[in-house]
């Protein structure tokens, strides 16, 4: 979660690689790259269950998860 209101744009700048004709990765990123993308909005994956046991003690135990996220439209990618 990027902590940004939808409609707002946001600018990543660490770029991992970039293919411009040529494929370029960055260690660990491309110097100089930077990725505008416009805010969707916010929201919630699946629900994934964790579920631990223990044979013959009786211990059993059932967790549920669901990971937040902000959607991105990536609208420019300046390399």
């Amino acid at each position: 979660k990027l902590g940004v209101e939808a409609g707002e744009t946001y600018t990543f700048d660490q770029v991992l690689a970039v293919n411009n004709d040529k494929l370029v990765v960055g260690t660990p990123t491309v110097e100089g790259a930077t990725v505008t993308a416009s805010v969707i909005g916010d929201g919630k994956g699946k629900k994934v269950i964790v579920y631990k046991y223990k044979r013959k003690t009786g211990y059993h135990k059932k967790n549920g998860h669901r990971q937040q996220y902000t959607a991105v439209k990536i609208d420019k990618i300046n390399a």
